[in-house]
Order: C-alpha cells, then structure tokens, then sequence
C-alpha cells in the first residue's frame, strides 16, 4: 500500500483560501482523470466538502506522487501553486489512513462529531467507481471509513459533542436562546436543494418553523423537496424559482443558502433593497418610542411644533399633553409617537433611520460632533437674538454625543411592515445562515441594521471554542486499533495474489503427474485414479497450508510486505500470473459497491 493524500481543510487554511480553492463537480471529474492520467497515481479519488479539499491516490514514488498531486490540486482549484503550497497537508501509508478515519468521525470537521461528513465520504467513493478511478485500495480504504465512522457514533457517545453543521449554524442564530424557541413561527427561505440545502429543511422543519419557502434554478426539484416537507402533518413548504429569492426575502424572517454557484447569490444591495420592503408581520411594540420627558430631543420637538415648525403628531392623535403622559408605558399607536429615529434612553439608536421624517442623507454621513453642532448653531436663527428656544446655551456632552451618533446612522432608512426599525445591535429583523463554500452571501450584509449573518468563517471561529466531549478520546482509540486492524489487512492482502499464484502452480504439478501416472498404469479402474489422484493433492495442501498460512500472518505485520517477494523468488512464480489474480479480484462487478 502506498496511499498518499494531499489537501486542505479549516484547519490548515483560512476560509479566504477554501472559498476560491472550492471543486465544482464538474472540476472534481476533470481532476480524478488527470490524476490517473499522471504517471506516479494508479488510482484515486477526491472528497471535496464546504470546509476540505483532499485527494487520494495510491502512488508508486512518495515524493514525484506530492509534486503532482499539489499541482493538480493547484491547476484545478484556480490557486496558483505558490500560493496554495503554505496550507497543503500531506499524510502517507497509515497515517493516510489514520487521516481518513478520523475525518469520518467527525474529529477533523468544523463540528467535532457531526456525521454528515459519512454522506459526503460514500459520495466520494461513489464517484471514483463511477469514473473508474477507485481499485481495490481506495474501494477498500473508502468502505472501511464508512464502517468506522458508523461504529464511532453507534459505540460511543461523540453525537452529543457535535451536531450537523446545519444544527450548530442555527444555534449560532439563535445566539443562546433556546434553538425552537427561536424558530417557532419564523417563516424560513432555503435557497438550494442539494444535500446541505434539504438538511437544512429538514432540520427547520423538525423545529417546528412557521412557514418554508424553497427556491432552486431547477423549480421541480425544489417542489419535490417541498412536497416531502409538506406531506401530512408537516410544515406548510412551498416551492419558487431563483428569480423570485429578492421578493420572497421581503416577507422572510430566515434566509439559509447553500447552493453550487460560483458567483454570489445574496449581494448586500439585494439584500438591504429586501430590508427596504421588509413585510414579516409582527406584534406591535409595547416600547415608546418618544424621547424621554426632559431631555434635550424631547424640549427640541416641543418647541419647534409649539412654534409650528413640525407637525405636533400627539395633538394631531387627538391626545392632551396629560394624556400623551399617561400614555407612556402602554403601547403606542402603530404610528411613530416621536420624530422617526428616536429611541427610549437605554436602548441602541436605529442606524438605519434615525433622519428626521422624509429626509434621505445622500453621501457619507458627516462628522457626528461637528453635525450635532451645526444643528445647534441653526437654531440660533430660529430663536433669535434669544439664544436657545429650549433655554440651554450649552447642551450636555453626553446629549451633544447621542445626537452626534443619530446623525452618523442616518445614511439609510429601511422599515418593516409593522413599523419596527431595527437598531445597531439591537433586534434582528433578518438572520442569513449562509453554508455554501465559495460563500453564496455578500459578507458586508453584515453591517446592515438589522441583520445577522453566520457563515463558513464564523462558525470555523465559533466552533474553536466548543467543549469537547469525554467521548472523543475513546473515538480516537477506535481510530487507532481500526487503522491497525486495516494496515494489517492490507498488507496480508497484498499477499494473497501470491499464494493464489502458489497454490495455482501446485494444482498444475499435481494434475500433470496423475496424467503421466494414468499413462504409466494403463491398467487402473476409474475408482482407483480418483483415489490416487486425491491423495497426491491431499499431500500437497498439507506441504503448503502451514507456510501460506503463516506467511499471511507475517505479511500483515509492518515490513511483511517482502514475504510476497520472497514467494516469488522461492517458487519461480510468473510475475505475470500474480497480476492477473490482482486485476481478476480488483474487476469483480461487486466489489466495494455503494
């Protein structure tokens, strides 16, 4: 075995790197054929997953093997070389192996623990023997992944140190509440209907969302998707095409996106046009959002409507100044009971729309202390030779600060369809759940008030951080006696052409001496040819079961491989007639079949 695998994976690389390093499928095909098209590789096979790109092969020269590997990997992925060399890994023979079982555990992934990555292991090898790039090695090696893998989460206890990245994406949402909680009643867009899309469906749907809404370029397959979501007793799902995602976003509380594209599927603008138009029905705020009684805002606006200089939206309710004071603490008509942009004391100001009623900021927003300043010199004009209307010549610093920070949020104004705005790092009026890699979500759509983005990136932080279980080192011993277990049988099966070979050439000697007895002794029956016959093939079984049996057990021990050898030497076996047991076994129809 010469089992040689180069790549890199969030552990090596930082997620700028995988994004544009990302395989399309058809990219994976074209590499798994150049690879066996390359001199050193006899076959191979590539598990490419949102977070690893790693090539298998099984090489005949080590160091020409990681030269061509890297440059394929280099020439496929649109890396150049240099570049990507810093973050490529390289593991050979048993820890190759070592490497792969632990991968299909869930040690190595983003979530330890999490078992979608069997998923996307069978998936490899499925497609390495559909383009006949697996032999015996990578269908073995594959297969025994897949058996381990399942013996770590039935065995132990790892399911509870991870989850599905999908899972760990949500509880990232949902920023320490309850994950159901959050979900319930939240009306959910999924954008793609592949294998991590579907997941993600089924995992809200699980969770008891409102409403899911599917979109996909090919329409059919979303509304599959949709009709196994929707089946009885199931969440209300339906699909839509791509080209409806920016009206659908309007209306969503959710956005999760994980689709093949290479381009991005949410810019920012799209998505703060969305923001823009926002519907998603809420209960009414039992927040006033006036400014407190006292303060510098509130004697600006009830000087400036005394004067007739803005509309005076309390008299025009029909409410006395005695009742607009009972009113606070009850919950406000659903129109603005104060200037747009003014939030309670204690609460963070809107960032997205804290201008005065129907006025747009163009541009950048200006210098925070030197507009609050010029605010306050224009109403000097208004008031005359008498200074302030309100009576305060110098205004408090920390007032002059909060009206200096409401002008730098100005720059935009998006409001929703119960008329809640939402505030730097206040409420999130949209989560964005964003798992395809390269990323299929703007990541400036994270400065947008309001919304709350985690990706790829994030939850390669976040995950960083994440307890691990008691369970993971008893995983880890599984690896260990697995990789064993497979190196050994390995190398015993590296031997086995041999013996077949041997015991071939021992039936031939046999089969040709009982003829040239047969000539000899004319004379014997048919009973007695087939006794003596057995007999001479009993006595040659007897003279090889020890040493085949034994040189099996030697050849699985590490440096047993020279047995094979030594074989051949000792009985002047055709080198040919080995290879072709190996070829025979290698293109039996059924073997390593998934």
């Amino acid at each position: 075995m010469s089992l040689l695998v180069v790549g890199l994976s969030h552990r090596s690389a930082p997620v700028s790197v995988l994004e544009r390093a990302s395989l399309a499928s058809d990219s994976q095909i074209k590499l798994l054929q150049d690879t066996l098209a390359a001199e050193p590789a006899t076959e191979a096979a590539v598990l490419a997953t949102c977070n690893r790109i790693e090539l298998y092969a099984d090489v005949d020269k080590f160091h020409a093997g990681v030269a061509e590997l890297s440059m394929l990997l280099a020439q496929h992925s649109g890396v150049g070389l240099e570049e990507l060399t810093p973050y490529l890994y390289v593991h050979y023979e048993d820890r190759a192996v070592h490497h792969l079982f632990s991968v299909a555990c869930g040690l190595d992934s983003m979530v330890v623990g999490e078992g979608q990555i069997l998923g996307q292991i069978k998936d490899a090898l499925a497609l390495g023997q559909e383009l006949h790039t697996a032999g015996r090695l990578i269908n073995d090696l594959f297969q025994q992944a897949l058996r381990v893998g399942k013996r770590a989460h039935s065995e132990t206890g790892i399911d509870r140190a991870g989850q599905s990245l999908v899972t760990f994406g949500l509880q990232q949402l949902a920023d320490g509440a309850d994950v159901e909680e959050w979900a319930a009643d939240k009306r959910v867009l999924v954008i793609g209907a592949g294998s991590m899309s579907s997941l993600a469906a089924t995992t809200l749907a699980r969770l008891g969302v409102r409403e899911l809404v599917i979109a996909n370029r090919t329409l059919e397959r979303a509304e599959r998707l949709a009709a196994v979501l929707a089946e009885p007793d199931g969440v209300a799902a339906h699909a839509v095409p791509m080209a409806s995602v920016g009206e659908e976003l309007t209306r969503a509380d959710v956005a999760v996106s994980c689709t093949g594209a290479t381009g991005l599927v949410l810019t920012a603008e799209s998505v703060a046009a969305a923001l823009a138009e926002h519907v998603v029905p809420g209960p009414v705020s039992s927040v006033d959002l006036r400014a407190p009684d006292g303060s510098l805002v509130a004697r600006l606006a009830a000087t400036a409507a005394r004067d007739g200089r803005v509309h005076d939206r309390s008299a025009a309710a029909g409410l006395t100044d005695e009742d607009a004071g009972a009113g606070r603490g009850s919950a406000p008509s659903p129109a603005p009971q104060s200037p747009a942009g003014l939030e309670t004391r204690g609460s963070a100001p809107d960032p997205a729309s804290q201008a005065p009623a129907g006025l747009e900021t163009r541009g950048s927003a200006p210098d925070s202390a030197s507009q609050a300043q010029a605010g306050l010199d224009g109403l000097d004009v208004l008031a005359g030779a008498d200074g302030c209307p309100v009576g305060l010549e110098s205004p408090p610093a920390e007032d002059l600060a909060q009206h200096g920070a409401w002008v730098d949020n100005a720059a935009r104004s998006v409001r929703t369809g119960s008329g809640a705005r939402a505030r730097a790092n206040g409420p999130v009026r949209l989560a964005l759940l964003d798992l395809a890699m390269p990323r299929d979500i703007d990541g400036a759509v994270h400065r947008l008030a309001g919304v709350r983005l985690v990706d790829i990136e994030s939850l390669a932080e976040a995950s960083a951080d994440a307890p691990m279980a008691a369970d993971v080192d008893q995983v880890r011993g599984i690896v260990s006696d697995e990789v064993a277990a497979f190196g050994a049988a390995q190398r015993a099966a590296h031997i086995t052409p041999t013996v077949v070979a041997l015991r071939a050439m021992a039936a031939d000697v046999v089969a040709g001496e009982v003829a040239r007895l047969e000539g000899r002794l004319p004379g014997l029956d048919e009973k007695q040819r087939a006794e003596i016959g057995q007999t001479v093939r009993r006595v040659v079984d007897k003279l090889l079961h020890a040493p085949t049996v034994r040189v099996k057990q030697l050849a699985g021990e590490p440096g047993g491989a020279g047995y094979a050898d030594a074989l051949r030497t000792l009985f002047d076996l055709d080198p040919e007639t080995v290879a072709s047991v190996s070829r025979a076994d290698m293109n039996d129809p059924n073997r390593g079949r998934v």
